[in-house]
């Protein structure tokens, strides 16, 4: 008698959205006993970028899951007591320290590239001085291990700079905080804890333990999304998913095959969700097609785009509400008033939502006041006003 596979497990489109939404943290209670450290290590990476307009994305990431909590405490949560790293996962990312070992592929890959894009002059001289200053000196940052740049353009590293960086991709050298954005280098054997400093595992072994963590902080998952989260290549994901106990689903409406993380097929995803402001690199959205796929949703970052052809605004955040991606806001600060500099809301519906969120939100960054300049669709601009003043007063 031949043995037939179990039938696969479906799930609808509106299961998929709510699974995610879990996975990350978006639907339910939060923890707040665990606070920040707890959301770094469910999320498994928090990017960083050098934006800030309400605060950093990773100050965001926090606030968007446990709402207010100071932006102190979490800067404190992320990089006090050895907790956490700085590294390569999806972009230069926070990452729980605990998952320093599971690196190790990607740092050999680095060592036997044998250089950055930066080459530098004399290698063995000028990594050897960076190491005997961080011994002698403890965590510096790269001004004070000599200078970053050489005087020109911002990518015109100085040899200082670009030995510490082949150190910290290579892994004698860690980064265990951000000081003034500047990155704090450290040596490894005294930034990570002796029972995690190796690089015993192989490739093969790193990759599935990113697939599968990456798996549960999606909750479900393409391939591709999973690939994407620490930025593997497809073949590798292939190689390992089904060592990973994640578990192949069919979903509504996705043209490619799924994994689940089975803690998240367990219990139906049920709870409040948050209704606030995305940062553009929050996990949730940081992957455009999946974004798309997930919430009919297209959000592009247009910082870099010039301001005539902006389309939503320099720094556009998701708005996230019931579960969904409802509008977008670009929001600034002239002294102690949050500005709505441009709202796009999908209708009336969202109106309320997009108050609740401004009100939020600059009561985190120590406003008193918003104010809301430009909204699309025009029509929704007096009654977005009035219920940014009315919420302001119940406050």
């Amino acid at each position: 008698m031949t043995l037939q596979p179990p039938p696969q497990l479906s799930l609808s489109a509106d299961e998929a959205r709510r699974i995610a939404l879990r996975a990350q943290g978006l639907l339910g209670a939060p923890d707040r006993r665990a606070g920040t450290r707890g959301v770094l290590r469910s999320l498994g990476a928090v990017q960083l970028d050098t934006i800030s307009v309400l605060a950093r994305s990773h100050e965001l990431i926090a606030y968007a899951r446990l709402g207010a909590v100071g932006r102190e405490a979490v800067e404190r949560a992320y990089w006090t007591d050895n907790h956490a790293f700085e590294y390569w996962s999806h972009a230069a990312c926070i990452l729980p320290i605990e998952e320093w070992p599971h690196f190790a592929f990607r740092r050999r890959a680095r060592r036997a590239r044998g250089h950055r894009w930066h080459v530098l002059a004399d290698a063995d001289k000028s990594t050897a001085a960076v190491l005997d200053k961080l011994k002698a000196e403890g965590p510096l940052t790269s001004t004070q291990l000599g200078g970053a740049k050489n005087g020109g353009p911002w990518w015109d590293w100085s040899e200082t700079k670009i030995a510490v960086e082949w150190l910290l991709d290579t892994g004698e050298v860690v980064v265990t905080e951000r000081r003034g954005w500047k990155r704090v280098y450290d040596l490894a054997e005294r930034a990570v804890p002796p029972g995690l400093l190796h690089d015993d595992l192989d490739d093969a072994e790193c990759i599935r333990r990113l697939v599968a963590q990456a798996g549960a902080a999606m909750g479900v998952a393409t391939r591709a999304d999973l690939a994407d989260y620490h930025r593997l290549k497809g073949e590798q994901v292939s190689a390992v998913i089904s060592d990973t106990g994640l578990v192949p689903v069919e979903v509504e409406g996705w043209s490619k095959p799924a994994w689940a993380d089975p803690a998240a097929l367990a219990s139906e995803p049920r709870g409040r969700h948050r209704t606030t402001l995305l940062s553009p690199f929050d996990s949730l959205v940081w992957d455009r097609p999946r974004t798309e796929r997930i919430f009919g949703f297209t959000h592009r970052l247009e910082a870099y785009t010039p301001k005539p052809k902006r389309v939503h605004g320099y720094y556009a955040m998701p708005l996230l509400a019931g579960g969904r991606l409802v509008g977008r806001i670009d929001p600034g600060r002239e002294g102690r008033t949050l500005v709505a500099r441009q709202v796009t809301l999908d209708g009336p519906k969202a109106v309320q939502a997009a108050a609740d969120a401004l009100a939020e939100a600059a009561g985190w960054v120590g406003c008193d006041e918003v104010r809301v300049d430009a909204v699309l669709p025009q029509t929704l601009r007096e009654p977005l006003a009035a219920a940014v003043q009315a919420t302001h007063d119940r406050r």
